[in-house]
């Protein structure tokens, strides 16, 4: 982690390079950058993407913040020719982290912001600054080159306000861009400065959560977006093939009573957790919370959990707020059983007392994972190793 004011070394003649540019320097012409960024949902939507270019025989590399760096396989590329690319395109995700040192090199063929809610704020301070660090993704874009944002954010709308580069803008949730229609499972595409719509059935899609629709389409987009000669028609081949990366919504077991685990370690805040239980529609549920909760100007935030809840078996809380969390939930209405563990072994077995078959059991925490564990993956293995053992 790169931590510091870096401007006050241009004092003593320094240069400070971010490896985004660094790699983007090293990397051959040849090959393309589609990079992710946002505060949920990037890991997936680059991986699916990843995924759609393999499938479809594009020499793809899929890294970034999520696995290998981008600037490690920049070396890989330096033999690489236009006749025999080691990579014909790199998906990249990108944290705000990597992005608050200025670049000159790094622009991306499509840059996508999937999203932009409170986080990181004890290192940005405010959202005003969160959008700004964000909207450098785009800060070298120009010509064909495509930005995806989200529509109706403010704060990204006026940090992208600020920037003069002249390149395409798409949306998604409208025109030029994408629609999502969850009911029918359809997304509809326009590309900006190309003529007529296309459409992409997303039903062969076989993740749980009616959120990963979503982050489908936003990939279709992106890969589209390209323009190296893939359309949706040919995405549509590959829909069917696609699997959420670990700790999203994954289903880990079934076991022999019927009850289904789902892994949503990386709900490590409020908004991902809102966007896993809403992909739970129909699904009876036992929610397990907890971890380090980031309280933000006083409040936990978890009462925004309540209509997500109410329709779910019950809730077992865990870890250092589990004690706030499960008072949070009562004061305010909470009409479903809610318990308080001790830790997550202690939470999966109360949690497997309260579920009958056809129920879920899912660990969507909503916090940091550091009270109990190293990371959301060591919290995720975890539970993943508590369900093998729950016969």
């Amino acid at each position: 982690m790169l931590v510091g004011n870096f401007s006050s070394l241009e004092h003593v003649g320094k240069v400070v390079t971010s490896e985004l540019d660094f790699a983007a320097e090293v990397l051959p012409v040849c090959t393309k950058i589609l990079a992710v960024t946002g505060t949920n949902g990037k890991s997936t939507v680059a991986t699916f993407a990843g995924q759609m270019l393999n499938h479809l025989d594009i020499k793809t590399f899929v890294g970034g913040n999520l696995g290998i760096p981008l600037s490690e396989v920049a070396l890989q590329c330096l033999e690489s020719t236009p006749e025999s690319p080691v990579f014909e395109v790199a998906v990249v995700e990108v944290s705000s982290y990597q992005l608050e040192i200025a670049h000159k090199y790094f622009s991306p063929s499509v840059a996508v912001i999937l999203n932009l809610t409170p986080d990181h704020l004890e290192r940005h301070m405010t959202m005003e600054n969160y959008a700004l660090t964000k909207c450098r993704i785009l800060s070298h874009m120009s010509n064909s080159k495509m930005g995806i944002l989200p529509l109706g954010n403010q704060h990204l709308n006026d940090a992208v306000r600020s920037s003069a580069n002249d390149f395409n803008l798409a949306w998604i949730g409208a025109f030029p861009g994408v629609r999502i229609n969850l009911e029918a499972k359809v997304a509809s595409f326009r590309i900006p400065a190309v003529q007529g719509f296309s459409e992409l059935q997303l039903s062969a899609l076989k993740t749980i959560g009616t959120h990963n629709y979503h982050n489908a389409a936003v990939a279709a987009l992106s890969v589209i977006g390209l323009d190296i000669g893939i359309d949706a028609e040919a995405i549509s081949s590959t829909i069917g093939k696609l699997k959420v990366p670990p700790h999203r919504m994954e289903i880990v077991h079934t076991d022999n009573h019927g009850v289904i685990w789902v892994d949503d370690s990386k709900a490590t805040n409020i908004e991902a957790t809102c966007t896993g239980l809403m992909g739970l529609k129909g699904q009876k549920s036992v929610i397990l919370l907890g971890g380090v909760a980031k309280i933000r100007q006083g409040s936990s935030g978890f009462e925004r959990l309540l209509e997500h809840l109410i329709c779910h078996r019950g809730i077992v809380t865990f870890g250092y707020s589990g004690m706030m969390i499960q008072k949070t939930l009562s004061t305010n209405g909470l009409s479903i059983p809610c318990i308080r563990a001790t830790n997550l072994e202690d939470a999966v077995k109360q949690a497997r007392s309260m579920t009958t078959s056809g129920d879920a059991i899912v660990l969507s925490p909503g916090c940091a994972s550091f009270d109990e564990f190293k990371n959301f993956e060591h919290r995720g293995r975890v539970f993943r190793e508590l369900a093998l053992s729950s016969e």
